[in-house]
């Protein structure tokens, strides 16, 4: 019984050590939990910034940031004017490296 309890135990600890070390490596092609809170951070002020504006008209635009800090802007605006305040918002926001203004207008 122990040695069934003790062989349990290496085979996962080995298991658990192996998919820590994959997780570590550089070119690991997972997202981790410190690079997914970045890019919510960074959703979440552009998304604050533009609700501070109260553009209701901005309310059908979506915020998505991938790893290395570009947002991607989505969905629809009334005006050109609008949709390039939505940019000028989102490329002022700390954080931010690119801005894919993909906004159409109606």
């Amino acid at each position: 019984m122990k040695t069934l309890l003790l062989s349990v135990t290496v085979a996962l600890g080995s298991a658990f050590a192996m998919s820590a070390i994959a997780a570590d490596a550089p070119d690991a092609d997972s997202t981790t939990v410190g690079t997914y809170i970045k890019d919510s951070v960074i959703t979440t002020k552009v998304k604050t910034k533009l609700a501070a504006k109260h553009l209701s008209t901005l309310a059908k635009v979506q915020v998505d940031t991938d790893k290395s800090g570009a947002v991607w802007l989505s969905g629809t605006a009334p005006t050109k004017d609008a949709k390039d305040l939505a940019g000028m918002i989102t490329k002022d926001t700390d954080g931010v490296t690119a801005v894919h203004n993909n906004i159409v207008v109606e």
